[in-house]
């Protein structure tokens, strides 16, 4: 019995270690600085954007699958994001950010489900982006913590990356695409 204990903890230790030293929130912005091509937050997230997307659930599972209509405007240094969702199950959501650039590449955003104020960065062809979200109560209203990083291609398509989590605890991860909607071309 001891030694079922014993190995049941260096497995814990490990995973917890992995987490920590080799695990999505690891990567910092600097990891990014000299990559390219340059992630312009004002031309990239600006006019109509088209985002498909899918949502993994904790057992890594796809749960939700979306298409998000964006439409990003700017005046200065201040930008705001509607965003209009149409998941899978047929529940649609809409969202609105306002953003305001910093200094050394940094910005802030706030929307009505979000917690205080999204902070973000930009760092070569990268935006990182840590926030508090409320789910809806359709989605179990829980408040989780969201690490989101979104990364430019070469051929001007976003792909985007988020994790949420809940005490710490990894419960859902969001994959998806961004770029100017077709459609309104």
């Amino acid at each position: 019995m001891k030694l079922f204990a014993a190995l049941l903890l260096l497995i814990i230790v490990a995973m917890v270690a992995k987490n920590i030293f080799l695990g999505f929130r690891t990567q910092t912005p600097a990891d990014y600085a000299k990559a390219g091509p340059a992630f312009s937050i004002k031309k990239h997230l600006s006019g109509e954007i088209l985002s498909e997307g899918l949502i993994f659930g904790p057992t890594g599972k796809m749960t939700n699958s979306f298409v998000a209509r964006m439409v990003g405007n700017w005046e200065g240094d201040v930008g705001t994001l509607t965003e209009d969702f149409t998941y899978s199950n047929g529940r649609k959501q809409s969202r609105k950010w306002f953003l305001k650039l910093g200094d050394d590449n940094s910005f802030t955003a706030t929307a009505d489900d979000i917690i205080g104020e999204a902070r973000g960065v930009v760092s070569g062809s990268t935006i990182s982006i840590e926030y508090t979200i409320i789910l809806p109560e359709e989605a179990g209203g829980h408040t989780l913590t969201v690490t989101d990083w979104l990364y430019l291609t070469e051929s001007g398509v976003i792909m985007n990356r988020s994790e949420l989590r809940k005490f710490g605890i990894k419960v859902a991860e969001l994959v998806a695409t961004m770029r100017p909607d077709p459609a309104a071309q």
